[in-house]
């Protein structure tokens, strides 16, 4: 009986120190972010959290800290108020390119996006919109010259002696071969949508009207017939 009762006690013992332990060690609950505040990856790998200990803050992707403390405790099983304030990362203007031109109406803070555009004569390769994200601005695009397709015209020659196609304000020059003239302007532009202005000419093959007898040559026919039938 007396065995019993001792084997008792230490349960009783055992479980209080249990108890305790537990209690000390779970005095605070596992803390979470705040507004646009996360924890750091060293306190999310906390287990514990006991009297007085303390856990550190950092703002989230896409913000900076703009003033507080990163820090708070744990005190009478509840966490102190976070005092961090984090506000939007600010990308700036995107960084500038050859003949391309950017609107930044929507402003250039973290999410916020900027249309690409290309300046006249030149065409955009690649996305037409960036976003500030937490590392800068995405996307990669260029402004490309516009070109237009090689001249050609039938039965005659153009000024345009390069293995490359034109481009945009590029001029044309054409000509026709003997026997042909030209229809049409015979000077064209590469123009900004990459079509030719005017249109390209042609050249068409002349045609020479039939000989036609004049009234004087049939009036001495005539005379002669005449004069040859009173003989």
């Amino acid at each position: 009986m007396e065995t019993l009762l001792d084997t008792q006690r230490r349960l009783k013992s055992l479980l209080l120190m249990y108890l305790l332990v537990v209690n000390a060690a779970g005095d605070c609950p596992k803390p979470e972010g705040g507004n646009n505040t996360v924890l750091t990856n060293e306190s999310l790998l906390k287990n514990v959290f006991p009297e007085n200990i303390m856990v550190t803050l950092e703002c989230s992707s896409g913000y900076i800290k703009e003033s507080g403390s990163e820090f708070i405790t744990c005190i009478n099983d509840q966490w102190t108020e976070s005092e961090l304030i984090c506000k939007k990362k600010d990308c700036g203007q995107p960084p500038p390119k050859p003949h391309m031109k950017f609107d930044t109406s929507e402003g250039t803070l973290f999410g916020a996006l900027v249309k690409v555009t290309c300046e006249k004569g030149y065409q955009i390769s690649g996305p037409s919109y960036k976003e500030c994200y937490d590392q800068g601005w995405s996307g990669r695009a260029s402004c490309e010259i516009v070109a237009c397709d090689k001249p050609a015209i039938a039965n005659g020659n153009t000024s345009w002696d390069s293995g490359d196609d034109p481009e945009y304000n590029n001029t044309i020059r054409y000509t026709c071969h003997e026997g042909y003239t030209l229809i049409g302007s015979d000077t064209v532009v590469c123009d900004e949508t990459g079509e030719y202005s005017p249109d390209q000419p042609v050249c068409n093959e002349v045609t020479r009207a039939p000989a036609t007898t004049s009234r004087s040559q049939v009036a001495i026919t005539d005379l002669t017939t005449t004069d040859a039938k009173l003989i």
